[in-house]
């Protein structure tokens, strides 16, 4: 009886052994996934793998139409706004009242503009890191850019100028002032802290930005040209070439050589965003339907700006507000509304890097990018576009710079240093309110 319970016995054993052989390649299986895991979230940490733009694991969503209009459209309640655009353009063929289809223009274009920026955004999510930070510096300023382009094909080279310049001072003053004084009234008991690194190259390149426009305009009010009335020109279109070289190295330099360095927003920006929300890790609109938003978007701000561009100095009259006053302080606040938001946001959540990426960031886009492209774009176009902004302004643009770089040198903001950059751009407005532009005549 003991030997026909034997074989019983050891076959028992071996389906026991053979359970536990299950278990253990089961176990060692899963313990391989935690470490894989663990090792793409230690890299996802350091900045290695990018949560908002992913590469090749990308889910793109299939939205049908109405989908994509509802997410596009009406997912945001500033596109309340967009109504006005329409508006402009009937009252420019009904009563033809330059103020109010520029003012009605100017509330059009404040939408599309950060729709604008989600649609890059949502775009990047398939292009990867590198393709997706060319097309934030592309895109990202898109607004001011193609107002621009219109104001130079008018030849109304000043607003260009003005319109420029007022979009860096916005950004350096009003943009990153109200998010230091947001910042600081929810976080009152401390001092917020950022990257003295990221603060310390922008500010070297804003320094660059400003030597490049500053010595046009020495030349031409210390009358030392070599070549009276040309030489001006040569040099702005020279440095106009040094500058997008400069910004496009700035570019590699960022999101390729020091792809692990704290002078990335990028990786910045991608880790706040895991540590808030996973969420916003996938797309909520596909790749086709981003160009195609991009496209739309553009078209309809291109049209847009045609309008306001042409109504700038009936409105300048209309209103009787200096054209100088009009392109740097009302015309920016259109193409900054969505930095804006943005950098308030993010300095409210004690996310001060990304508040300076944004604020500082665009100002760096504005004048080592679509200052110089715009002068080039003129030289094609024949176009007398040069980088002799005047004296007023020049020194307006250096001072500022300047003031900026001092508040971000010990690495810490509060609420009186953001208060003392609002007031900084007060001055800033009322000094344009009051001055008289010489070429207006």
């Amino acid at each position: 009886m003991s030997h026909c319970k034997l074989p019983a016995l050891i076959q028992a054993q071996v389906e026991m052994g053979s359970v536990n052989e299950l278990e253990q390649k089961s176990l060692f299986r899963k313990e391989e996934e935690d470490a894989t895991q663990a090792k793409a979230a230690s890299l996802m940490e350091q900045g290695s793998l990018s949560l908002s733009f992913p590469e090749h694991a990308t889910k793109s969503p299939k939205n049908s139409v109405l989908r994509s209009i509802k997410i596009v459209i009406f997912s945001n309640k500033l596109n309340m706004l967009l109504p006005f655009g329409p508006l402009a353009i009937l009252v420019h063929y009904m009563i033809d009242s330059k103020g109010w289809v520029f003012l009605l223009s100017l509330i059009g274009i404040t939408p599309l503009a950060e729709r604008l920026g989600y649609a890059t955004e949502q775009l990047a999510f398939y292009t990867g890191p590198t393709v997706g930070g060319l097309l934030n510096a592309t895109f990202g300023n898109v607004t001011e850019l193609i107002i621009s382009i219109f104001a130079l094909k008018n030849g109304m080279i000043r607003v260009v100028q003005l319109t420029l310049l007022g979009s860096i001072l916005s950004n350096m003053l009003l943009v990153l002032g109200c998010a230091f004084f947001c910042g600081g009234l929810v976080f009152y008991q401390k001092d917020q802290v950022f990257d003295k690194g990221i603060a310390v190259v922008n500010s070297g390149l804003l320094l660059m930005a400003v030597m490049g426009i500053l010595f046009p305009a020495v030349l031409h009010y210390t009358h030392s040209e070599v070549h009276a009335g040309s030489s001006e020109m040569a040099l702005s279109r020279f440095s106009s070439c040094i500058m997008l070289i400069a910004y496009a190295a700035y570019l590699f330099f960022q999101l390729k050589s020091q792809s692990n360095n704290s002078y990335s927003p990028l990786e910045e920006e991608t880790n706040q965003n895991e540590e808030t929300c996973g969420e916003d890790e996938d797309p909520e609109i596909s790749k086709w339907e981003a160009i195609i938003w991009l496209s739309i978007l553009t078209a309809w701000v291109s049209l847009l700006s045609g309008y306001l561009v042409d109504a700038i100095e009936g409105a300048s009259v209309s209103w009787n507000i200096p054209i100088a006053f009009i392109s740097v302080i009302l015309l920016p606040i259109v193409g900054n509304a969505a930095e804006h938001a943005g950098a308030i946001m993010f300095a409210m959540k004690d996310k001060l890097d990304l508040s300076l990426g944004v604020a500082i960031g665009s100002s760096i886009q504005i004048s080592m990018f679509v200052v110089p492209f715009c002068v080039v774009i003129g030289w094609m176009m024949g176009e007398q576009m040069d980088l002799n902004f005047q004296l007023f302004e020049t020194a307006m643009l250096f001072i500022t710079v300047i003031v900026v770089a001092f508040f971000l040198q010990e690495g810490t903001s509060n609420y009186f240093k953001g208060l003392m950059l609002i007031l900084c751009y007060l001055i800033v407005a009322a000094s344009f309110f009051v001055h008289e532009d010489p070429h207006e005549g």
